[in-house]
Formats: structure tokens, C-alpha cells, sequence
């Protein structure tokens, strides 16, 4: 007789649709594993657009471009060559993000703790994510990436930490994980992504729904001043005025840095509770 697996060893039990609850709580406990075990107590999250590159990137783009030339009234070439230069603009911000990690992660390892303090976290692709990433691990330090698995495969970048690269199945459990360990979220230029993201934390804290206080930064005026105008939420009545407060305009990494480093230290760098010293990554949303 065929010996038949137990349950938990399955993988077509544990790829059907009964199995869901098992996997979901999969992708909590094997990060609280990982976590616990690279001492992560907390986290820095960056969001913002995947489609943003660097300024070498972009550049070379634009001269590989040039040096194609083109004929006279070619349409096609002057909309690449508009939409090259528009990505060689866009390129400031990958490269604002990638110091603003830096900064973070060079201070966070002065501090006096055993456990990694203020990590920078991603999404774990490309664009922004890649820029947060790879500034951190300029810096020496620990960084994480929280990639979600898409049918057209966002590959993670290589600049996240060996053991903290996760992928995730559902959105929902990557979400999770973006807010459960965050103390501070940095909102830099993005798309519909980012916006779900802001406002997934925005809600969160609005609603008590967090056990600590977290900082809010947009970064970049420019951008967020045509995209996102709030005040006529608090005009009507829709949120509260002090709501708005939530959120802290910055436009350049040296004020974003300092901006954090004064709000981390004030709020989250009093002596940790024996919890949380004991078990990092514990007790760090309500219910």
C-alpha cells in the first residue's frame, strides 16, 4: 500500500482552497520567525512608484536615444525623447530616497540597542523601493524587502539583506506586515499603489487602530501638491482638522532625515519594555 502524507506535508492539500487559512497564517508566522531571529524591533517604511529610475539609468537611456537620431517629423522619436527627459527629472527622487535611507540607516546603527532599530523597509521591487533599499545597504545596514508575487513577476531588487527578502501570496498579510513593526512611513511620488498604502496607514491611525504613534512624511511638494489636496475633507466635515496634521511635507533628504530622527527619538526611543526587548516584533498593534 502507497504511504500517504500526512496533512502538513501535502502540497496538494496545502495548495487548495480548504488550506487557505494555513496559508495564511504562513505568511505571519514565518516573517515573525525571520524577524525574531535577525533581532528586527522596528521599521522605517518607504512607498513610492516602481517606475522611477535612477539618474545614471536615466541618463544613459536619454543619451542611447540621442545617439539613435532621427528623421525629420518623427513623431514616434520626439515622444520618447519627451518622455526620457520626464523619466531623468523623475530620477531626483530615486536618488533623494536612496540618501534619506542612507542617513536613516547610518544613524540607526549608532544607536544602543540589541536589536536593529528603525530598519528601512520596502516593497522589495524596483523604482522607489529599490532606491530605499540600496541607500541602507550603502550604509552598512540591515534592510528588508516585502515583495508581493504579480502575474507579470515584480522581481526583487538586490540590494535587501539575506533573510529578510519575503514573498508574499496576499496583499492583505504584506499590508500587515508594512504596519505592524513601521514607526515611520516616508510617501515619496507613486501611483495607485502608493495611495492604497498611504491611506491603508492613514486609516490605521486615525481610528486608534495602531498601539504607537507613527510619522507620516510625503516627500516631494511638487508632486503631492497637484495630486493630493485634503484640506477640502476637513472644509467639509469628512475628517477632522487635526487630521491634516498627520502629515509632514518635505523636499529634501537632509530635512526629511532630520524631521525623522527628531520624531523617532522623541516617541520611540525611551527604555523598551521587557516585551518588547524579549520578543521584537511583539505587541505592536492593538488586538
Amino acid at each position: 500500500m502507497t504511504q500517504q502524507p500526512t496533512a502538513y506535508t501535502d502540497p496538494v492539500f496545502l495548495e487548495s482552497q480548504e488550506a487557505r487559512p494555513i496559508r495564511i497564517l504562513a505568511e505571519y508566522l514565518e516573517p515573525l520567525r525571520r524577524f525574531r531571529e535577525q533581532r528586527i524591533q522596528d521599521t522605517v517604511v518607504f512607498f513610492g512608484s516602481a517606475r522611477v529610475d535612477s539618474r545614471e539609468r536615466a541618463q544613459r537611456a536619454l543619451r542611447t536615444l540621442r545617439a539613435r537620431g532621427v528623421r525629420d517629423a518623427d513623431e514616434q522619436f520626439e515622444r520618447e525623447i519627451t518622455q526620457t527627459r520626464k523619466a531623468l527629472e523623475w530620477a531626483r527622487y530615486y536618488e533623494d530616497a536612496r540618501e534619506l535611507a542612507r542617513l536613516l540607516t547610518a544613524w540607526s546603527r549608532t544607536l544602543e540597542s540589541d536589536n536593529h532599530r528603525f530598519v528601512v523597509t520596502s516593497g522589495g521591487g524596483p523604482g522607489i523601493m529599490e532606491a530605499a533599499n540600496r541607500g541602507a545597504h550603502e550604509a552598512g545596514g540591515k534592510t528588508i524587502g516585502l515583495n508581493i508575487r504579480l502575474p507579470f513577476e515584480q522581481g526583487a531588487n538586490p540590494y535587501i539583506s539575506d533573510g529578510l527578502h519575503f514573498e508574499f501570496h496576499y496583499f492583505f498579510m504584506r499590508k500587515f506586515w508594512f504596519a505592524y513593526l513601521a514607526k515611520a512611513l516616508v510617501i515619496f511620488p507613486g501611483g495607485f499603489g502608493t495611495m492604497d498604502e498611504l491611506f491603508e496607514i492613514l486609516t490605521l491611525v486615525q481610528t486608534d487602530k495602531l498601539s504607537k504613534q507613527i510619522d507620516v512624511v510625503l516627500y516631494g511638494s511638487e508632486y503631492w501638491s497637484e495630486v493630493l489636496n485634503l484640506k477640502p475633507m476637513g472644509d467639509w466635515g469628512a475628517i477632522a482638522e487635526q487630521d491634516l496634521d498627520l502629515l509632514h511635507h518635505c523636499d529634501t533628504p537632509k530635512d526629511a532625515f532630520e524631521h525623522l530622527r527628531a520624531n523617532l527619538i522623541a516617541r520611540h526611543l525611551e527604555p523598551a519594555s521587557a516585551q518588547e526587548a524579549a520578543a521584537p516584533g511583539i505587541a505592536r498593534t492593538r488586538g
